[in-house]
């Protein structure tokens, strides 16, 4: 067993705080805790996954699993990601960081992993191993299913092995702000929560171009924002049953006496 550090023993020590309560932030990552089969789901990025050699030896698989998902759940960009896991104790105690041993990985560990993912496309093969130990425990993914989209940022000088500007990331903007980096596309279970399926794309890709592949297809109702409203043939062609939820575009009608001439 590890020696207990200075910081561990004063993250464990605000558990026991008189006045504090758990946080939403506390209950949800305890339910991730539980449910999540981290196991499983590192079983299928193993075999990718950088082996310990002469070099400096890569930062443990589950724990950099564990933050990318505290990344999408948060909805936080990479360097976001970095700060806030050495702001709060609650993501650090979920990831597994000590401070008092090691650094929290940096924005731009972060990026390898997910680019590890995105080239061998085991976003989709999580999603499915997900999917496999939900149902050997008796769950299911229900006939609703919510999507979304969000930028994850990044700075816009990242490069490419060949030194050039990432061809996979663009900008894009997002109301007033321009942004640089990719988007992460998901389907999520509209009952349960749990996320079944998942894309990502270049920051300005449209949020309706991957709808079909966020979709099992046993979908009895799709909810999402404005960005998806009006799909009615992509939606069709995956998920014939679908009802349409989606949060209609309203547009102003012009009132009656526009565009009439005064007599």
């Amino acid at each position: 067993m590890k020696q207990q550090t200075l910081a561990m023993a004063a993250d464990q020590n605000a558990q026991y705080e008189q006045y504090r309560r758990p946080t939403r932030r506390d209950v949800f990552l305890a339910t991730m805790e539980q449910i999540v089969p981290w196991a499983d789901l590192c079983s299928v990025i193993e075999p990718h996954y950088p082996k310990a050699g002469n070099g400096r030896p890569p930062v443990g698989l589950e724990r950099m699993l564990r933050m990318y998902f505290v990344q999408h759940w948060f909805n936080l960009a990479d360097a976001a990601c970095e700060d806030a896991l050495l702001d709060s104790t609650a993501l650090r105690r979920f990831v597994g960081i000590d401070l008092g041993r090691e650094r929290v990985p940096d924005a731009t560990t972060l990026l390898k992993f997910r680019r590890l993912l995105e080239k061998h496309k085991l976003g989709e093969a999580l999603f499915a191993k997900v999917g496999e130990v939900l149902q050997a425990q008796g769950l299911k993914v229900g006939t609703g299913t919510i999507v979304d989209a969000t930028i994850i940022g990044a700075p816009s000088s990242t490069k490419n092995a060949q030194k050039q500007r990432d061809p996979e990331m663009h900008q894009t903007r997002k109301g007033q702000q321009w942004y640089f980096g990719m988007k992460l596309h998901i389907g999520v279970d509209s009952k349960t929560g749990l996320a079944h399926s998942a894309v990502v794309t270049a920051a300005n890709v449209h949020d309706k171009h991957p709808l079909p592949a966020l979709l099992h297809g046993q979908e009895e109702q799709l909810y999402g924002d404005s960005a998806y409203a009006s799909q009615q043939e992509l939606i069709r062609s995956k998920a014939p049953k679908a009802a349409d939820l989606t949060n209609q575009r309203v547009r102003k009608k012009k009132s009656a006496c526009n565009g009439r001439q005064a007599g």
